[in-house]
């Protein structure tokens, strides 16, 4: 059931609203013993999921006695990151998911299942698995926070990836992410219904309907006036009903279809945000449907110092690079290191332009050219990015430089899909 539901495009949700609207859900399903709150980890950190936990913690007290950050396959969060994103919530509270060892398949999602939604991509069965801490008979309560958003693996991110994905184990996110690849990113992306969906749906249905599961689920936008950050929306649930409505209201409020194609794109990476081509990719993933043949996608990384989120991923995607869907699908198909993390092949094949457009990423100080270009990247200089494109004097959207070059930029990839209208269809 959908327990509560606000939001439009000009909707501002403010942090008193959302507290009193916890408060309010809260009340209703009445005293808890044991509450485990998700969150999204540092890389959501525009999600507003960090006061939410706050507000969670404020109205539990002790009986919120576990905060696990839902890194997916993504690093640890630093105590400093968990201070800033998570306040005043006791330190004592956070556990770190490992998604290698810390999991249990609580079922199998038939091959036969698989190959049907994927339309004969994939043949596999997949193993619907979580942190073993939501399977603690003593767990009343498992509140999953975060932001829905266009998202290149599912369609829209949240809901049950939270679950199986950002609490789970290594073979589920493995297969998940290439099953997703494999059917086509542009024919997943800002929909709320995908294969991986479709899966992730079955496991939730067949294999945990007994867990007490409910999500809170926020959508964010940039206020075009302020510039800031902003609610439009709020939707707390227990099923997919309560997901979709806030993913109508995110393709509302983050999908950014455009008029004609954008033929030279500079899309910024916050340092403190993005520190690998692995999280840094979205400047790809969000933007390509958007660009045309022959366009150039310009990466301004000043913080960027590895590839992957993980040492065997990094290793992985400086071994075999971008390099496009046919080549990556030979690669798996040839090697068992790509055999053995799906994930990696997945991710190579989302952060590849298909030979459709250059990609040009601009590091900061820790990432050589050498490094840049082995991976199949155009290298390009960040001070001479810089000097001819002085960000502070961009707004997002079309440019026109003193020259008359046009240009189109994206001052954060995450918060938003932009594609050019004829590029998606219904």
């Amino acid at each position: 059931m959908v327990w509560y539901e606000r939001g439009s495009e000009t909707d501002v949700i403010t942090a008193d609203d959302i507290r009193a609207a916890l408060k309010d859900v809260f009340d209703r399903m009445g005293p808890r013993r044991r509450v485990v709150a998700l969150p999204p980890d540092f890389t959501r950190l525009n999600s507003f999921a960090g006061p939410i936990t706050e507000m969670i913690y404020d109205y539990f007290g002790d009986a919120l006695t576990d905060v696990m950050p839902a890194l997916g396959t993504h690093s640890p969060m630093s105590p400093e990151q968990i201070r800033t994103m998570f306040g005043h919530v006791p330190a004592d509270r956070f556990r770190v998911h490992d998604w290698r060892h810390d999991v249990v398949t609580v079922g199998e999602v038939p091959a036969s299942y698989l190959h049907e939604v994927s339309e004969g991509k994939v043949d596999y069965s997949w193993p619907a698995q979580v942190n073993k801490l939501l399977l603690e008979p003593d767990v009343d309560l498992i509140l999953s926070v975060g932001q829905v958003v266009p998202h290149e693996v599912i369609g829209m991110a949240n809901y049950t990836k939270n679950l199986f994905v950002g609490v789970g184990g290594s073979a589920g996110i493995n297969k998940s992410h290439y099953l997703g690849a494999t059917y086509g990113m542009e024919r997943i992306m800002g929909r709320a219904w995908s294969p991986v969906r479709d899966v992730m749906e079955y496991a939730r249905t067949h294999f945990i309907p007994q867990l007490p599961v409910v999500y809170v689920l926020t959508v964010r936008a940039k206020d075009q006036t302020s510039g800031e950050m902003v609610t439009r929306g709020l939707f707390i649930g227990d099923d997919f009903e309560c997901f979709r409505k806030a993913a109508e209201l995110s393709l509302e409020v983050n999908f950014i279809l455009l008029d004609r194609e954008i033929r030279k794109c500079i899309v910024y990476l916050d340092p403190e945000e993005f520190k690998s081509t692995w999280l840094g990719n979205k400047s790809i993933y969000r933007t390509r449907m958007a660009l045309a043949d022959g366009a150039e996608l310009i990466v301004v990384a000043p913080g960027l110092k590895e590839f992957g989120e993980d040492a065997a991923i990094d290793a992985l995607i400086r071994k075999y690079g971008y390099k496009g869907t046919p080549y990556i699908l030979e690669a798996t198909r040839a090697n068992r290191d790509l055999q053995d993390n799906l994930s990696a092949s997945a991710h190579l094949i989302h952060g590849s332009s298909e030979g459709r457009f250059t990609i040009t990423y601009c590091p900061g100080p820790e990432m050589s050219r050498e490094e840049i270009e082995g991976v199949g990247f155009r290298y390009g200089s960040l001070g001479g990015l810089l000097a001819r494109y002085p960000l502070e004097a961009l707004k997002d959207g079309w440019n026109t430089m003193p020259d008359g070059e046009e240009i189109y930029y994206i001052s954060n990839p995450a918060l938003g899909l932009w594609a050019y209208r004829e590029r998606f269809k219904d």
